[in-house]
């Protein structure tokens, strides 16, 4: 590491990430607590896991409409702002769902909870897009998206004692409470960008506005309207391969603790604090395969083969079962592993393809049509579920066959790699 490197000051690292990521991780909370509550609600409300499964994707539906408005917003006006009041209104959204008393004011209040967040996922984007130069990338982004392993660590052992201790509203009514807390500090910590930060140094400034200028221009795109954006095939193909991503993850996720409660045959602590460890599994993969793709400045291979894996391990614990837990819990927490640690890198990809103009717009298009498969996933696992009798083995053979199609699917998208511009300075970041 040269001296004029390492005395490039790197503050953004622990202002900016930490805000972001804990924003996201009660996004991530208020989103996917309904995963717990599931027990509580089919008794309570009188369905099964068909439905369940379609309460648990209802959610993006919705999450598709503020999404490429939401990209827009923050890339040409304020992505603070834009944050700040969407987390008041998603904590009124997720603390009122403690309050239902059918099946159609879940499902409402879901698709609006949906709605709510759509928009915030491309605005953090963005945001970091602004204050770490593509070299960087990966990191800020697997850094920032260790939010949704970290919220899955937080919320598994939260809610399960929540539910011993108490019921399925009150899971809505404590952790519907955190976006309004974090609303305020959202708001007195972050900012837009480096030109708008008194807590910047001149030298870190500079080093940013600087190193994004060459991004610029080593892209050379003259694609300045979402036109010629959205037209562009290999755009297309990150939607595909999104999709796919969303309906393999949320299709295992969101039944996690289902899984886990069959293997272990556990209560609702022992299920929470079991179904915690496949997401630690998921930090440790989202680090290494982010710093490695960083380093050597390859996108695409770092995606597929964490996906390829993530099949892999996931059709493997199918054949221990409940008789080989131990076994069976392991390859559980290998495949999450492996599945989360492709997100970092593909949102890497993004900007290789398409001008600072047409970005956040892209990228709440990949996002939000991608996110349907968040919707599909879930409910065909739940409707497998439901038609074997309760088993979910033919839910994880298809989600198995999904990640296999993913991977395949990532590899056929042309990217320049500029791996030569997103190797220098690799060390600046802390």
């Amino acid at each position: 590491m040269s001296t004029a490197t390492a005395a490039i000051p790197a503050k953004r690292w622990a202002r900016i990430i930490p805000v972001a990521l804990l924003m996201y991780t009660i996004a991530f909370i208020d989103r996917n607590n309904v995963s717990f509550a599931f027990s509580g609600m089919e008794k309570a409300l009188g369905f099964g896991a068909t439905v369940s499964g379609l309460v648990g994707g209802l959610f993006f539906v919705g999450y598709l409409f503020l999404q490429i408005p939401g990209g827009h917003i923050a890339a040409r006006y304020s992505a603070k702002k834009f944050v700040f009041w969407t987390l008041i209104i998603w904590g009124i959204v997720a603390f009122c769902t403690g309050f239902v008393q059918n099946l159609p004011e879940l499902l409402i209040l879901r698709f609006i909870l949906g709605v709510c967040e759509g928009g915030v996922w491309p605005a953090t984007l963005v945001l970091l897009s602004k204050w770490f130069p593509l070299n960087e990338r990966a990191r800020a982004n697997s850094y920032w998206m260790m939010c949704i392993p970290l919220a899955s660590i937080i919320m598994s052992p939260l809610s399960g004692w929540i539910l011993h201790v108490s019921s399925w509203r009150y899971l809505f009514f404590i952790e519907g409470a955190f976006p309004w807390v974090w609303a305020i500090l959202w708001w007195f910590l972050m900012d837009d960008e480096p030109a708008k930060a008194k807590w910047v140094s001149d030298a870190e400034r500079n080093y940013i506005l600087s190193a994004l200028e060459k991004d610029r221009e080593a892209i050379g795109s003259s694609e300045t309207n979402y036109k010629a954006a959205f037209s562009d095939g290999r755009v297309w193909i990150l939607v595909l391969y999104y999709f796919l991503m969303q309906i393999g993850f949320y299709g295992f996720s969101l039944w996690l603790p289902t899984l886990v409660k069959s293997i272990s045959h556990s209560g609702n602590v022992g299920t929470g604090f079991l179904s915690a460890l496949p997401w630690v599994a998921a930090l440790i993969g989202l680090y290494i395969n982010s710093n490695h793709s960083d380093k050597t400045g390859e996108r695409k291979k770092h995606v597929a083969v964490v996906t390829f894996l993530g099949a892999i391990t996931l059709f493997i614990s199918t054949l221990f079962g409940s008789h080989h837990a131990v076994w069976a819990m392991i390859f559980v927490i290998l495949a999450e592993g492996f599945m989360f640690a492709y997100n970092g890198v593909f949102w890497a990809i993004p900007p290789l393809i398409l001008p600072e103009q047409t970005l956040g717009g892209a990228m709440g298009l990949i996002n939000g049509l991608g996110n349907l498969g968040g919707f599909f996933g879930p409910f065909i696992v739940g409707f497998l579920i439901q038609s074997t009798g309760g088993s979910m083995y033919s839910g994880i053979i298809f989600l198995t066959i999904v990640l296999f199609i993913a991977g395949f699917t990532i590899l056929t998208v042309k990217v320049n790699q500029h791996k030569g511009t997103l190797a220098t300075n690799s060390n600046v970041a802390k």
